[in-house]
């Protein structure tokens, strides 16, 4: 089975430097033609048999070209959700690292939980099941659009290095692909890269 993990195009928090979280930001007007063109650049030579996206509106809208070109329904699935980052949702980074409840070592996020928020443990475990359930499918390629830190514990489970994770970002609408063999193995990653860089900083 080949898997696409792909972090949605810029939203409207990306734009202003903000920690989105869960709050449900749109894409911005660069992040909606970026996923319009990340879809068509990647379409020809990648077929896909299933779509699967968080239900948040920015992953969303970044799945809807792609759904629509390969004329497929758009799956929701609430594993894929991005980390509820409790009181820090809506701040800028400037004012959560000013707060000295902010963990500002991306590094030793594992088990620090945001205040009202879920840790990068708790993501894992929200995961795991999502994984479950992807062995038991039928299509043999798909395409999961999701969130920055959740990605970056998905690349953790797929390259089966826990409780380590990446400490750099996927960049906006960056796709990850790989022969999904199953959580508990480790896999070889390959990044397509069709849009501008933005700085990623979650």
């Amino acid at each position: 089975m080949l898997v696409y993990f792909l972090r949605h195009a810029e939203s409207e928090a990306n734009a202003r430097d903000v920690l989105a979280g869960r709050l449900d930001y749109p894409l911005s007007p660069r992040g909606r033609a970026d996923a319009e063109a990340v879809a068509l650049a990647f379409s020809p030579a990648h077929p896909v048999d299933a779509i699967i996206s968080s239900p948040l509106r920015r992953a969303r809208q970044t799945a809807e070209p792609f759904a629509r070109i390969f004329r497929l329904p758009l799956e929701v699935n609430e594993a894929l959700i991005e980390q509820d980052m409790g009181v820090f949702a809506g701040k800028t980074y400037a004012e959560a690292e000013a707060d000295p409840a902010y963990e500002r070592d991306k590094s030793r996020r594992w088990g620090w939980v945001p205040p009202g928020g879920e840790s990068y443990s708790a993501i894992a475990n929200r995961l795991r099941p999502f994984f479950a359930r992807l062995d038991e499918r039928r299509e043999s390629r798909i395409v999961v659009v999701t969130h920055a830190v959740t990605l970056r514990l998905i690349l953790a489970l797929l390259r089966d290095i826990l409780p380590a994770y990446p400490t750099t970002l996927a960049r906006n609408a960056e796709i990850f692909e790989t022969d999904y063999a199953g959580i508990g193995r480790k896999h070889d990653i390959t990044s397509h890269y069709y849009g501008a860089d933005i700085e990623a900083k979650a």
